[in-house]
């Protein structure tokens, strides 16, 4: 930190002469640097100045009220996917039994309904219909002029990770084309969600269950940003989840870690490993990928007609070959990301550190759907493409379903085709649009490995169908070469493969080819329920994590004296004589920085002029470990902690007034708050990313 000795606050007042303000502090013109028309967030916010007490002081402790966690009768976790979604519950009293949710109406052959789509509709009205399947199948059945007035969403996730200036108004377009509120959209989803868990749980219990009785689980990519992370926060208050009031209530989980947390519990029967020689459950190594795969799935289904998991208060065998300080890497390959995340072991309670922050990327199964897209549009011409999803858009979805079954049957090892039926409405309107058949247009294309059936399909070759794997699958490999270069990841003892694309052989084969020699690769049966059944152990017990990595720099914004040749002229502000630089940032923790659970880093300031009856904190963050001042490329203001001053009546208050600044982390969220000590006033703030 720079050198910190008595420093002067100032407002944002601007005059010709001598300007008064509410701060009680005068300025003149002639004490403010020659170059002062430089733009200062100090300056222009009104910052009623603070400078850090000398010496300053880092107390790195945790806060005892963490470890007081509320009761609750029940954990239910939702599993909010791109693709699919689901929720599971366990009753806190029976922590070793995760019920998986009720089985959803309607649901594809061939195809686990355990979750069910992240699809939404809305009435014309704009008002919420249906979600997931029913959703679908709705929407599927209306009128196709009908349906072009109804407001039909899916894979609407993503776009949380996609947009760099997420805010609660960012919008989310509708098959149809019309815009509508993001947060309206996934509160609403929400909504569904609590709606159906709080009524499988008055079911099973016979009486009417309280959302008061609920502490709620929701899963996020770790590698969103915070904006993302706090937005599904919002999003969840405004559904009832919990309240701003309540906000313990609510945990949002990181995918990979609620994942490497069922992990932990897995027994040998639970899994299957690729880079095992010997036969693991029965299936060598060779077996597993592809056909053997789905045939140790369906033993496991035939086993778990109850949809409730026993989850024994172990560590499991995996685990019990782990020794102190043993590393692992978590893959979550989803439908709209990867995740990647390192962790630690930490014996005797087997608590997990997170070694390397989360990295990743948009590498999920959706980028299979592009890719055909994209071969469509090759095919059938763009133009084409886009005109048919806006005025056909419910034969639209139903082309994607047609590929979705037949993606799922794409294999390493397969030789025959695979058929894609098209709708009619599709074959009818190409005719009218180009005034030539879809066939004509695959003779057109060039494109040799996609044939026209007459039964109204297009066939695929396995090779085709494997080709539209390929780019995901390359960048996930890619993303894993880079991070097991890595120091950290070096020693890595097992890799383990989770998420709804992990069930893809192409995956499996490709991870087992790359990295089988370097790790053992391990798949949790019904690797889709990993993250869900995770989630409800981490909400039973959110002290499982004891270190995490801070994906930001924090800090404030201070004033230190000024130092010639050191700070830029234009930080220069002058008062009595004395040369002080605006704008300093003063770091309370780097990103990638190690921090425990509950982590509190406090810092000690004073108030810039003892006659202030209000001091403003503004925190900031930024991406960048490296960080000198708040105006440095990339800083945000993500806070600000407003303290009242004035003290008791007959308080005597020292001339040097100490206000304690804390900072909260290890945590998903963040909490800050500043205390003047002379009066034990305090006042706190969540770090808001949203709305600054």
């Amino acid at each position: 930190m720079m050198d910190s000795v008595g420093v002067y606050g100032f407002c944002g007042c601007t005059a010709k002469n001598k300007v008064k303000c509410d701060s009680r502090w005068e300025i003149t013109a002639s004490e403010m640097a020659p170059t002062s028309a430089y733009s200062s967030p100090a300056r222009s916010l009104g910052d009623t100045g603070i400078t850090p007490l000398s010496p300053s002081h880092t107390v790195n402790d945790a806060d005892p009220d963490v470890s007081e966690q509320q009761t609750f009768l029940v954990v239910v976790a939702v599993d909010f996917g791109t693709t699919s979604s689901g929720y599971a519950y366990s009753f806190t009293k029976e922590p070793e039994c995760i019920h998986v949710m009720r089985r959803w109406e309607g649901g594809d052959p061939g195809v686990s309904n355990q979750k069910t789509p992240t699809t939404i509709l809305l009435t014309p009205e704009r008002k919420f219909h249906s979600f997931g399947y029913a959703a679908r199948d709705f929407y599927h059945d209306l009128d196709p002029n009908e349906a072009k007035q109804w407001l039909y969403l899916e894979k609407f996730k993503m776009k949380l990770h996609t947009t760099g200036d997420l805010t609660m108004d960012t919008d989310l377009t509708a098959a149809n084309g019309k815009k509508i509120k993001a947060l309206e959209i996934f509160a609403y989803a929400l909504r569904y969600f609590k709606e159906q868990a709080l009524k499988e749980l008055s079911d099973q219990t016979g009486s009417e269950f309280e959302n008061s009785d609920v502490r709620w689980v929701i899963t996020v990519p770790a590698i969103w940003k915070q904006p993302a992370k706090q937005f599904m926060r919002q999003a969840a208050y405004q559904a009832g989840l919990a309240s701003p009031e309540n906000s313990e209530q609510l945990i949002v989980a990181l995918e990979p870690e609620a994942a490497s947390i069922y992990c932990r519990k897995l027994r040998l029967h639970q899994m299957i490993e690729l880079s095992s020689k010997a036969a693991v459950n029965g299936y060598s190594a060779s077996d597993t990928v592809g056909a053997g795969f789905a045939q140790a799935k369906e033993h496991i289904r035939r086993n778990r007609q109850s949809r409730t998991f026993l989850v024994e208060n172990v560590i499991g065998e995996i685990w019990s070959e782990l020794e102190e300080g043993d590393r692992y890497v978590v893959v979550d390959s989803g439908g709209g990301t990867v995740d990647l995340t390192v962790h630690q072991i930490r014996l005797p309670e087997g608590h997990l550190k997170e070694l390397y922050k989360a990295t990743g990327g948009p590498y999920g199964s959706l980028g299979v759907d592009y890719e055909f897209e994209k071969l469509l549009c090759k095919i059938f011409g763009e133009d084409f493409i886009e005109q048919f999803k806006i005025k056909r858009p419910a034969a639209w979805v139903d082309l994607m379903i047609a590929f979705e079954s037949r993606k799922r049957a794409a294999a390493p090892d397969r030789t025959n085709p695979l058929n894609i039926t098209l709708p009619f409405s599709f074959i009818d309107y190409y005719k009218k649009f180009r005034g030539h058949s879809v066939e004509h247009a695959l003779r057109k294309s060039n494109v040799d490995f996609v044939k026209w059936s007459s039964q109204g399909m297009l066939r695929m070759s396995p090779d085709a169908m494997n080709a539209l794997f390929k780019p995901t699958i390359d960048s996930i490999i890619e993303h894993l070469r880079d991070l097991f270069q890595k120091p950290e990841v070096s020693t890595v003892k097992f890799l383990f493969l989770v998420g709804g694309f992990a069930e893809a052989p192409l995956l499996q084969q490709a991870v087992h080819a790359a990295f089988g020699d370097q790790c053992r690769i391990i798949i949790p049966q019904d690797v889709g329920l990993t993250i869900l059944k995770g989630a409800v152990l981490f909400g039973l017990d959110p002290t499982v994590i004891k270190v995490r990595r801070s994906p930001l720099t924090y800090g404030v914004g201070v004033l230190n004296r000024y130092v010639e040749g050191k700070h830029p002229p234009e930080k220069l502000l002058v008062k009595d004589g004395t040369r002080w630089c605006t704008d300093v940032f003063d770091k309370f923790i780097s990103a990638d920085q190690s921090v425990a659970l509950g982590e509190l880093v406090k810092r000690s300031y004073t108030p810039a002029k003892p006659s202030q009856l209000v001091i403003v904190i503004n925190i900031y963050s930024s991406e960048l470990d490296n960080v000198s001042f708040i105006t440095d490329p990339g800083v945000k203001k993500c806070g600000t902690l407003r303290l009242d001053l004035t003290g008791a009546s007959g308080t005597a208050v020292p001339t040097r007034r100490e206000i304690q600044t804390l900072m909260q982390f290890g945590d998903t969220e963040i909490k800050a708050t500043a205390v003047d000590i002379a009066t034990s006033k305090s006042v706190k703030v969540g770090i808001d990313f949203l709305n600054y």
